[in-house]
């Protein structure tokens, strides 16, 4: 028999409150080798990643961001700043980005970006309603589900009505590395679904949730990028036909998906 999820399990809404600033200071989170307000992911030479991210950003996210460049932006585990210099080259007037991290963010200082050592829970919790954009990528994949409800619930109270979230996961669904993404990190908690991350922002009060794959392939100068492309896309089809026969709504397969939501006005 073919099963279907229902809209109705995204009715629920948290009801408790945000923490407080002192409460957030003082948390104590499972992640402790990869904490999850820092940026892990650039390569040895910082200073190539400024491109190399700076095109997957463009491609992936940059048509889901407001149109105003007069928007109050937080990237979140912003690292070296590839986010930051990549949305001020876009006209965004208004930009901060944190991490955890200084080493890292002393090469965005270096280019001039309004970077900052913070930590995401108490810098969250002190800029209520502050924001009209905030993009945090791995956030929740590095986070158990009491600190991610905590976390998205601390989104949500720095953004102002109407604000923009965007986050993005691991995708539990890709039969090939659902399951090698979750392992190969002791410091990963989560993998999600289409489903899954569309439920976890629901019940954070977040609204007009879209989830969206995240495109690996955008370097479209390389012919190699095109080969890629077309042999994932066969899989995704595969994969696809797969999970209907199973009775799954599955659409995604990308490595990693991406969600874009609103906080009621």
């Amino acid at each position: 028999m073919t099963t279907h999820h229902t809209s109705s399990h995204h009715s629920a809404v948290d009801p408790r409150p945000p923490l407080t600033p002192e409460e957030a200071a003082g948390l104590e989170l499972a992640a402790r080798l990869e904490p999850f307000d820092s940026f892990w992911e650039g390569p040895e030479d910082v200073a190539s990643g400024y491109a190399r991210f700076g095109q997957f950003y463009r491609v992936n996210y940059l048509p889901r961001l407001p149109d105003s460049r007069e928007s109050r932006a937080l990237v979140v585990s912003c690292g070296p700043g590839y986010f930051v210099e990549l949305l001020h080259k876009e006209g965004y007037r208004h930009v901060t980005g944190i991490d955890s991290f200084p080493d890292k963010v002393a090469h965005a200082q270096k280019r001039g970006l309004d970077c900052r050592v913070a930590r995401a829970f108490p810098f969250l919790a002190e800029h209520r309603e502050h924001f009209d954009l905030i993009v945090c990528e791995q956030e929740l994949n590095h986070l158990t589900k009491e600190e991610m409800r905590r976390f998205l619930t601390l989104a949500r109270a720095a953004l102002k009505p109407g604000g923009t979230l965007i986050v993005h996961g691991l995708n539990g669904a890709n039969p090939i590395v659902g399951a090698e993404t979750l392992a190969q990190n002791i410091d990963h908690f989560n993998t999600f679904t289409e489903y899954s991350l569309r439920q976890v922002l629901g019940y954070a009060g977040f609204a007009d949730i879209e989830v969206f794959p995240l495109h690996l392939y955008v370097f479209y100068r390389n012919p190699m990028n095109y080969v890629a492309w077309g042999i994932t896309a066969m899989f995704h089809l595969l994969f696809r036909a797969c999970f209907v026969l199973y009775g799954k709504s599955n659409r995604l397969f990308t490595k990693k998906i991406g969600a874009v939501a609103k906080k009621p006005a």
